[in-house]
């Protein structure tokens, strides 16, 4: 008790003492408060309105925008799309992430920095960019279409991204080749993890490369691949700016994603409805704190094996 009265006495002090701490830090907290608090804030409101783009405001409405969402095939359309992208783009992501760190992580593999560097700068270019440099590579009359016709993969030119068949996949292909940099990062820094007197053991008892990652290796990398999957599978979710460039959802809502049905929804519909997007938004929302609720027992799972092993 008499310490917490401390506290409580000792807090104006701190601030009065230290009161230019939190002026540099005020525009920060403005800035926060503004564009990440009042808009999060603001959408959960907006969920329960009936409100066209063009009204200056909304009627409340209640659970209705939620009860039509429910019903609105556009809408599962967009959130199997945000599925399936994440159940093949994540294992993809760290599997193909875990087996170039391996390599790389060799003292035979020769290049290894040129090639660390190779992999990771698309990680530094902006989604956006990424996503309509593609829309050229993967045209009909693009690099990729004609080299596989030229390999025999497929019979005459397809423009990839713009294909219902298709278009999902390419945006799929194109987040892993952006993305899968930062993944062999994680990768190479938690091989670093596992001592070298653990190799040798295995190569003294007369364990193959293969025996070896299988017997020894991975199950030291299991809390390592418990963190990283889980970061790389909230991160699929965050894709908007990559397919908005690349497919724009098309054709035919065939690459839509909850993203891109929100964004369509409030602002591209012939007339924008700024409630009923919100509360997909809100829905959104819902779906990704589950995530990195999940995210979190995860990390807190996989520290308590790192801590014992």
């Amino acid at each position: 008790m008499h310490e917490r009265s401390h506290l409580r006495r000792g807090w104006p002090q701190r601030l009065r003492k230290d009161w230019w701490i939190y002026v540099f830090l005020l525009p920060t907290i403005v800035g926060y408060g503004a564009y990440t608090v009042y808009p999060l804030a603001a959408s959960w409101w907006f969920a329960f309105l009936d409100w066209p783009g063009f009204a200056t405001g909304g009627t409340f409405i209640g659970l209705e925008n939620f009860e039509r969402l429910l019903g609105d095939d556009l809408f599962w359309n967009a959130f199997w799309n945000s599925i399936v992208f994440l159940l093949i783009a994540v294992p993809l992501r760290v599997g193909l992430a875990l087996l170039l760190a391996i390599v790389l992580n060799r003292k035979k593999t020769p290049f290894k920095g040129f090639f660390r560097t190779l992999f990771f700068l698309p990680v530094v270019t902006t989604g956006a960019i990424v996503g309509v440099v593609f829309t050229l590579l993967l045209d009909a009359s693009g690099p990729v279409s004609l080299s596989m016709v030229w390999a025999g993969l497929i019979d005459s030119p397809a423009n990839f991204a713009a294909d219902a068949g298709t278009s999902l996949y390419a945006g799929i292909a194109v987040w892993v080749w952006k993305w899968l940099g930062i993944t062999l990062i994680y990768w190479l820094a938690a091989l670093q993890t596992v001592p070298q007197a653990v190799h040798e053991a295995a190569m003294i008892d007369g364990a193959g490369a293969w025996a070896e990652f299988r017997h020894v290796t991975m199950p030291l990398l299991v809390p390592f691949l418990v963190i990283i999957t889980l970061i790389d599978t909230v991160a699929a979710f965050n894709v908007f700016d990559l397919m908005q460039t690349l497919t724009g959802g098309g054709p035919s809502f065939s690459s839509e994603v909850i993203e891109i049905f929100i964004f369509r929804t409030a602002f591209q519909a012939t007339v924008p409805q700024l409630g009923y997007a919100s509360a997909a938004a809100v829905l959104f929302g819902l779906l990704t704190v589950l995530l990195a609720i999940v995210q979190a027992l995860g990390v807190r799972w996989a520290r308590g094996r790192i801590g014992t092993s």
